[in-house]
């Protein structure tokens, strides 16, 4: 028995078009260059295997159902959609990745990483964009078990420029993190530095490593130490706002906050701590240093521009609410 699969192919749909330009079978069998007959048996054979009736023979003239109107819409649209991957398959064979997965921290400014998309989106590429949102070691991660193409915000696992395990990199800059909290939380009023024993009797807010396998990583935490584990930085930065812990935040991302006095930056009695960030992208088979598909290419050319690396490291202002007191 013939199936619907069997019979909806492109000639088959483009016969039904031609038929419905036409107006009638003999003048559609003319314009397609066969008998009257085959054209008829051809269009029987459709409904018998959609059961249905895609013409009113009713009349002298070919007028489609409502079903066949339904039929020669969707066949316009399946048509218009395998000329389209006809095309992408080409345009993909000329270097293009079908897909490139770009893993990006938590730390790394979206406004930018959406600029960057943007501009990639108007070449008009074949190639697919996706993004995943990570943190802590959930970012290399990600790269490291090839869910993701290029990495943003690594924390310090690479040197200035190298190979690791299937894995270039280079450096993105550096990020430099402050003891922040609320003016009303109870330790801005501690003297300074602050110790590890006084900031240990309160709540830390930290963010949760999104690693698959494994414990993942926690930074600034002391042993004993209450935590409030949030999914991301700007939650972190949120809950301190409202008095619910402490801990280090981005300086570049609470610049505002603090020059606003919603947060209060106190020393504490450790080393400053500044991260240095990279950027990863995995090797692909067969390929040595930054060789790869365009997608790769373009994207690591981008990532070249001191202004670019800059950008991605400098976040602006969260939209964060107004505190009611």
């Amino acid at each position: 028995m013939t199936s619907p699969r069997d019979v909806l192919t492109p000639d088959s749909l483009s016969m039904l078009h031609a038929i419905e330009k036409a107006g009638s079978f003999a003048a559609a069998a003319r314009a397609l260059g066969l008998v009257p007959s085959a054209l008829t048996y051809r269009v029987r054979q459709m409904e018998d295997a959609l059961d249905v009736l895609l013409f009113d023979r009713s009349s002298r003239q070919a007028k489609l159902t409502a079903a066949g109107h339904e039929l020669l819409r969707e066949g316009e649209r399946l048509l218009a959609d395998m000329d389209a991957i006809a095309n992408r398959v080409k345009r993909v064979a000329t270097g293009w990745e079908s897909q490139f997965t770009i893993a990006v921290d938590g730390i790394i400014d979206r406004t930018t990483v959406m600029e960057l998309c943007e501009a990639f989106m108007t070449l008009n590429a074949p190639t697919r964009l996706k993004l995943r949102d990570e943190t802590l070691t959930g970012t290399l991660e990600a790269l490291t078990s090839g869910q993701a193409d290029l990495a943003l915000g690594i924390a310090g696992s690479f040197s200035e420029s190298g190979t690791t395990a299937g894995i270039n990199s280079h450096v993105l800059g550096h990020m430099r993190f402050v003891f922040a909290m609320a003016p009303h939380h109870p330790l801005a009023q501690a003297p300074e530095p602050l110790t590890d024993a006084l900031i240990g009797q309160h709540r830390a807010v930290a963010v949760a490593d999104s690693v698959q396998r494994g414990a993942g990583v926690t930074i600034g935490l002391l042993p004993g130490q209450d935590v409030f584990t949030v999914s991301n930085m700007q939650s972190k930065i949120e809950a301190q706002l409202r008095g619910l812990g402490v801990g280090f935040v981005p300086e570049l991302m609470v610049q505002a906050l603090v020059e606003s006095g919603r947060l209060l930056v106190r020393e504490v009695d450790r080393p400053q701590r500044v991260a240095q960030l990279s950027y990863a992208w995995r090797i692909p088979d067969g390929s040595e240093g930054e060789r790869g598909g365009r997608a790769l290419q373009w994207w690591l050319k981008q990532l070249k521009s001191t202004a670019t690396r800059s950008a991605l490291l400098v976040n602006p202002r969260p939209n964060f609410p107004t505190r009611k007191v």
